[in-house]
């Protein structure tokens, strides 16, 4: 697809989840400032399109679910930028576009900086941006205000859900953890996607919490990053609604797997606590049963967290 513009377009790929595009919103901000006169073009997933206003500067979602095929962009692209990462698939799909410009990581016909682990994420990208010239700032990364109401105000929103199982915390600790909050006086709400609707509920009713604190699969990813913008508390494992908390500054604790928290977790100046044990991290993204990093993780834990939070009491 293109959209007939005599602006020059600007595409940039990152054809990943909502997590990766919420780390992301530092660079989109810095290409935006760098090119006020382009067309910027965000090739990723469709579904991301809610959120996009969130993020500002950029002109149009196009949807990109992976990089299986080719990036369906049939104009010209005057600058192609590779926020996806630094492997061959992505930099060949982009090549296949035949853009004037190229930016991103060191690779055959992209000149650029050589890929460095252990970056946080924020960071990685505006370190590729400083490369090229161009200035971004890794603080960039709150989030517009939701057009939308929030369904919920105030709410401790406790999220169950997670794209692997490697960061699904146990359903029993999350159930300990929401009955004990809810005893607290929080407005204890379950989210997660639709697809964890079934463990929500699980969840809430082993929390003893009635069928309407359940919220996963209800509301849409509009509705839920409004509320989590107008949200008291956020309980999660290292998923998006950790990314979101982070946006809008909103108390948070976060439980690790997988990741490390200095790849990817909220930033140190903020109301946020991670929960880990680098210890035990085996590392695997892709496994079935949680990482032993997040396992050593208890409820009791969790629950002094939100002590050391010292949240605002109605």
């Amino acid at each position: 697809m293109s959209m007939g513009s005599a602006r020059p377009v600007l595409l940039a790929l990152r054809a990943l989840k909502l997590g990766d595009l919420l780390v992301a919103v530092p660079a989109l901000r810095g290409l935006r400032a760098a090119f006020p006169e382009h067309r910027i073009v965000l090739a990723a997933p469709g579904w991301l399109e809610e959120v996009l206003p969130l993020v500002g500067g950029v002109n149009e979602l196009l949807p990109t679910p992976g990089l299986e095929a080719p990036i369906p962009w049939n104009g010209p692209v005057d600058v192609a930028v590779n926020l996806h990462g630094a492997g061959p698939q992505s930099h060949r799909r982009l090549d296949a576009l035949s853009p004037r410009h190229r930016i991103g990581h060191e690779a055959p016909g992209w000149p650029g900086p050589s890929w460095e682990e252990g970056l946080h994420e924020r960071e990685r990208w505006v370190r590729l941006l400083a490369w090229h010239g161009l200035r971004a700032d890794a603080g960039d990364f709150r989030l517009g205000v939701p057009v939308a109401d929030p369904p919920v105000h105030g709410a401790t929103l406790v999220h169950v859900g997670a794209a692997h199982g490697s960061r699904m915390w146990p359903a029993d600790r999350f159930a300990a953890v929401a009955a004990q909050l809810s005893r607290a006086g929080h407005d204890v709400r379950v989210t997660g996607g639709s697809g964890d609707r079934e463990r929500a509920e699980t969840i809430a009713a082993a929390a003893g919490l009635p069928a309407s604190c359940v919220a996963a699969g209800r509301w849409s990813l509009s509705e839920f990053a409004s509320a989590l913008s107008a949200a008291s508390l956020v309980i999660t494992a290292d998923t998006s609604a950790a990314h979101f908390a982070s946006a809008y500054g909103i108390p948070s604790v976060v439980l690790f797997g997988p990741a490390a928290p200095e790849q990817w977790g909220p930033p140190g100046d903020g109301p946020h606590i991670v929960l880990t044990d680098a210890t035990r991290r085996r590392g695997d993204a892709f496994a079935e049963d949680p990482d032993p990093a997040l396992l050593a993780v208890l409820p009791g834990h969790v629950l002094d967290a939100v002590d050391r939070l010292r949240l605002p009491t109605s």
